[in-house]
């Protein structure tokens, strides 16, 4: 293959990867498919926008705070040889 062929299906991917980043329409399930039921002991059934919404544990705030000195570390029990 020659270089300008390499770029030019280089670009045509990259035009196809980002075809569907501009789409802003609602979510719905594929036809022929519905959303989750409801959980045992629910009365309804979880929206969409539930459905997407991140739990604080799946997207936990991070601790930003630059260490400005080295510090020691302190002992980790759980750090063990491997067992052979």
């Amino acid at each position: 293959m020659s270089g300008r062929r390499i770029v030019h299906l280089g670009v045509a991917a990259a035009a196809i990867l980002t075809a569907g980043c501009a789409q802003r329409t609602d979510l719905e399930p594929l036809p022929g498919n519905t959303l989750p039921p409801a959980a045992y002991g629910e009365a309804t059934r979880p929206t969409v926008e539930e459905l997407l919404e991140r739990s604080p544990q799946a997207a936990p705030e991070r601790n930003v705070e630059l260490r400005t000195q080295s510090e020691p570390r302190e002992p980790d029990p759980f750090d063990l040889p491997p067992e052979r």
